[in-house]
């Protein structure tokens, strides 16, 4: 039978389709609708060398396995692979064909090295299985039973990367308009000189607007301020009233 579907067509059949129309027919020997599903022992194994083994596939690939157990006297499964192993994620989803019950889907993602210390990956798999799967083990054997695999890699999603970058270039946004209001509060005029002991002033906050807002050009000769030609002492406080400035004295009296 041909393995390719014709031009156009693409196998993504949904959960009951599987069960109904394939794996219980891999199960009973019977033919499936078409074989493009390959039989492989997938825990021989790393996902991505699984891809390379598919009859069909792009981004999810499908694959009947022969499960065994992991002990002879229990019915546990072995998901050990090559250089990792398949974990199990939530809880068991029942298939419905109707209102009958005819199978299982379980999720499982791959991580790297040996239990408990994996490293997590982005591989998915979904592990299809008959609903009384459990009824036709055979005891004393290794073998459990036939199970249909959907196995593809998750896609990391672009919204979140977008929101990073939003949030990073935000947040350099927001730093330099704090630095540039930095910057405004503490503008000075170019023909203003100030030494160490005027920014130690106590009414610096007051001096700064009044440099930068006022009609008058005051310079500082290293001891005092000179507004107009006249000196006035760095400890009195300058303070500006709409275009004119009031001097108040701390000693009385100009120097």
């Amino acid at each position: 039978m041909n393995h390719e579907l014709p031009p156009g067509f693409r196998f993504h059949p949904t959960d009951e389709e599987l069960i109904v129309y394939y794996l219980q027919n891999q199960v009973m020997s019977r033919p499936c609708p078409v074989s493009i599903i390959s039989e492989l022992d997938i825990y021989k194994f790393d996902p991505w060398q699984l891809t390379e083994n598919a009859k069909l596939g792009e981004k999810e690939w499908y694959f009947f396995t022969l499960r065994s157990r992991k002990y002879l006297n229990g019915a546990r499964p072995n998901r050990a692979a090559v250089s990792g192993y398949w974990k199990a994620t939530g809880s068991d989803k029942a298939i419905y064909s109707g209102s009958k019950h005819v199978g299982v889907k379980k999720s499982l993602v791959f991580y790297k090295g040996r239990p408990p210390k994996g490293l997590k990956t982005d591989w998915i798999m979904h592990e299809y299985r008959l609903a009384d799967s459990r009824t036709n083990v055979q005891h004393r054997s290794m073998k459990l039973d036939w199970v249909l695999c959907r196995i593809y890699k998750k896609q990391r999603s672009s919204k979140s990367l977008d929101r990073k970058v939003e949030d990073f270039h935000g947040q350099s946004n927001r730093t330099m308009t704090n630095e540039a209001s930095d910057k405004q509060v503490m503008r000075l005029p170019n023909f203003c000189s100030l030494t160490p002991d005027l920014l130690q002033l106590d009414y610096f906050g007051p001096i700064s607007q009044f440099l930068i807002g006022s009609s008058y050009h005051p310079t500082f000769d290293g001891q005092n301020i000179i507004v107009d030609g006249e000196a006035y002492g760095a400890e009195k406080k300058l303070q500006l009233h709409g275009n004119k400035v009031s001097c108040l004295y701390a000693d009385q009296g100009k120097l």
